[in-house]
């Protein structure tokens, strides 16, 4: 189980190391404010997934968080768009991308997940 969320730790700081950190580490880049959010947010997962290689299970939530929102915005944006015919293709390179969270899907250890954050109870409010 520890081996396979590392190894997906890993892909996700790979995969963003070279895809995401040369813009933002370039102090010439002008950002855009949605690029420039979602680029600092991804920046920030990427530095958790590091965390992750160290403590895989403790740091589940990240992937959990990573699930959580490729599958909103797969299921809210390009979805509606492709039923009714309207797909724009210049989404085609952010759809694949964003669809890699499929890997995710089959990494995460979900019986540890219902264990853990369904079954298990709360901890006390203080």
């Amino acid at each position: 189980m520890s081996l396979v969320l590392r190894a997906m730790y890993l892909f996700i700081v790979v995969g963003l190391g070279f895809y995401l950190w040369p813009g933002v580490l370039d102090p010439n880049k002008h950002w855009e404010l949605m690029q420039g959010e979602a680029s600092c947010m991804l920046a920030a997962f990427s530095l958790l997934c590091i965390v992750g290689l160290r403590y895989p299970l403790q740091m589940l939530p990240v992937l959990l968080w990573e699930v959580i929102w490729k599958t909103l915005w797969l299921v809210l944006v390009p979805l509606p768009q492709w039923m009714a015919g309207r797909l724009d293709q210049s989404l085609g390179p952010t759809i694949f991308a964003i669809s890699l969270v499929g890997l995710v899907y089959l990494a995460i250890p979900w019986r540890y997940v219902y264990v853990h954050y369904v079954k298990a109870g709360a901890e006390r409010w203080q």
